[in-house]
């Protein structure tokens, strides 16, 4: 399939209007519409913000490539977009913006097409002839001539050179679309440059593609990994390797192939020193790595809570006291329905979160000492904070004996992932937890939860104010997480109220902008009014997430108004008694999960019309421009 199948001269604006980052989504995704590719604009550019919110799909030499897989899409299109002056798009001033949709079960050719449209772009005279085009035929013309002299594996011959120094490389992105293969066609081009033979391996949405076979592993001089997501690198054992960012792969491969060819150390699983140079001196280091390893134990944590609150709060349909054999309602399935929840999936829930802590830390050899450290912590009274002291402590334990065992000699190198990382990691682990960690964090705990059981009035709609407020403050950001975090923590330890107070906030904000869309139409565009009725599902299902295109297009307005909002129902939560059983689920575990369904859906209510009020108020009208059809909006600030 042809690149040109996908772009057409309908998809192709040459004088683009849009002055920004939100304006050139909306400008290039109208265009998609109005080609027949969307069947739904505001849920595709929904999956775009989603996108864009992982990573900046700026992808350096004045090029963006804003792109996602959506149920949206019913054709796979393109739509190019131009601006002479460029504007800067995240980061860097951008010109060439292409917009790819690709349908939520695109086939590999789709997808095949959309990545070699990315490696074109890494070539400095297309891209020139994409600025000096006049017309979208001259556009088309450079795309089909770029296909003409498209060769299959142009710099990895059949029969290797093995005089020639080879190279080997990973690329991945988060969508496996745009930046994966960008990545690795200027890894491979910077290497012809070279004289250098390289082989890349690309992780995309197509699948794996160019598989590194053993061999070539064995062979090569160094291995480059570019990728914005977690891959298992254990096959890379022994190997000079680097990794960074599949951004820095596009913009610095000549930076990234002198790097590895002049490391002195070799890999070796759960390595940090194999992080780019460059990469362990920005300022993501150590708090983004930190943030990332609680992601990682979040992530495998929260089916276990989910699945164990649902339980539970299934169990409480029988009656609050149905599990309890003593009691006059008792039910024995809703017994065994609140020993799989309380029992099985809240008692894994601690060990699964630390050892997945540990595994990011330190990959495998970290797992055993983590969930096993996490498991001394849940029994011994200290919870979800003694869980997390556990997985960093194994982590970092094991990292460090990786350091000391490496010095032994290599006839016993084999018995460290077997015997030695997950005896002596275990045994260091466990040692911390029980004899220094759990006493006092469990009698803080036990303080916490006492004080929040009794709590009542002005305390409690501080708490609530707060919690729900917090949680929003960043939209899925690292204080979204403590808060949730703490939430769950409170959950295990018998106190439903915070839980409670915490996913109303969260549902506020999607509700509140879709009501402020509703009430005040004429502050709004047309697009926004239909990206707002979305917002009603994804508030109603606590995903909070559903109001960002509304923050980033007009933060100063949206975002404290989601925290006044947040605030304001959290506390009506909490001073009023309500409880939540169940961590998640938004309107479909009210009915089951919430003590007081009626009233807290009120809160919900109420603190969704403050901050539509808020927005709404101090918003500016939207001007119609009736010549264009468009609109103008009038400033935001």
């Amino acid at each position: 399939m042809n690149i040109s199948d996908m772009l057409t001269k309908e998809t192709i604006q040459l004088k683009l209007q849009a002055k920004n980052k939100v304006d050139v989504i909306d400008e290039l995704s109208l265009l998609l519409e109005k080609n027949g590719n969307l069947t739904d604009l505001a849920n595709y550019q929904e999956d775009i913000w989603d996108r864009e919110n992982m990573i900046s799909t700026e992808v350096g030499s004045g090029i963006a490539i804003p792109h996602a897989k959506s149920s949206a899409v019913s054709k796979p299109g393109i739509a190019f977009g131009r601006s002479l002056e460029g504007f800067i798009y995240d980061n860097e001033r951008c010109n060439l913006f292409f917009m790819i949709a690709a349908g939520e079960k695109a086939s590999n050719e789709h997808l095949q097409t959309l990545s070699r449209l990315s490696t074109f772009l890494m070539d400095e005279v297309f891209r020139a002839k994409l600025i000096l085009a006049s017309t979208a035929e001259e556009v088309l013309e450079a795309i089909n001539e770029k296909e003409q002299e498209e060769i299959e594996d142009k710099y990895v011959s059949s029969a290797p050179d093995n005089e020639k120094t080879f190279l080997v490389g990973v690329t991945a992105c988060t969508a496996g679309i745009a930046h994966t293969y960008m990545s690795a066609q200027a890894l491979r081009d910077a290497a012809a440059k070279k004289g250098i033979e390289m082989k890349v391996q690309t992780d995309g949405s197509s699948g794996t593609e160019n598989m590194l076979t053993a061999q070539e592993i064995e062979r090569a001089a160094g291995v480059i990994i570019a990728a914005d997501r977690g891959l298992d690198l254990s096959r890379f054992n022994g190997k000079k390797l680097v990794k960074t960012s599949t951004k820095k792969g596009i913009n610095e491969p000549d930076k990234l192939i002198e790097e590895v060819l002049n490391k002195t150390s070799v890999y070796a699983s759960g390595d940090t020193s194999a992080t780019s140079s460059d990469d362990s001196n920005s300022d993501k280091s150590s708090p983004f790595d930190i943030y990332k390893h609680l992601m990682n134990g979040v992530s495998f944590m929260l089916p276990f809570v989910v699945a164990g609150g649902i339980l539970i709060a299934i169990s409480f349909m029988f009656g609050v006291n149905s599990s309890n054999p003593d009691s006059n309602q008792y039910n024995e399935f809703a017994a065994f329905l609140n020993s799989v929840g309380g029992t099985a999936a809240f008692g894994l829930m601690v060990p699964i979160f630390a050892g997945y802590v540990a595994f990011s830390i330190a990959d495998r050899p970290g797992l055993a000492p983590g969930a096993i450290g996490g498991m001394i912590a849940y029994t011994g009274g200290s919870g979800f904070l003694g869980g997390l002291i556990a997985g960093f402590l194994a982590g970092y334990t094991v990292l460090l004996l990786k350091k000391i065992l490496v010095k032994f000699p290599k006839s016993l190198h084999g018995l460290n992932p077997v015997l030695l990382f997950p005896v002596l990691g275990t045994l260091a682990t466990t040692l911390v937890i029980h004899y220094v960690i759990n006493t006092p964090v469990s009698n803080m705990n036990n303080l916490l939860t006492n004080w929040l059981s009794d709590m009542s009035g002005s305390n409690a709609i501080l708490v609530g104010a707060l919690l729900g407020g917090i949680l929003v403050s960043d939209m899925g950001g690292p204080l979204n997480k403590i808060a949730y975090a703490f939430g769950i923590q409170m959950i295990t330890s018998g106190v439903y109220g915070p839980m409670a107070a915490l996913m109303c906030g969260g549902m506020i904000p999607p509700i509140g902008i879709g009501l402020a869309t509703t009430i005040f139409r004429n502050k709004f565009t047309a697009q926004e009014r239909e990206t707002g009725k979305v917002a009603y599902i994804l508030g109603a299902c606590f995903i909070t997430e559903g109001v960002i295109p509304f923050a980033a297009a007009d933060p100063l307005r949206v975002i404290p108004a989601n925290i006044i909002g947040a605030a304001v129902g959290g506390g009506l939560s909490m001073a009023l008694g309500i409880e939540l059983t169940a961590p998640h689920g938004g309107l479909f575990v009210i009915p089951i999960a919430i003590n007081h369904p009626i009233i807290y859906i009120g809160c919900i209510l109420a603190g969704s019309m403050v901050m539509a009020l808020i927005v709404g108020l101090t918003k500016k009208t939207i001007i119609e421009n009736k010549q264009t059809g468009g609109i103008n909006n009038v400033s935001n600030i």
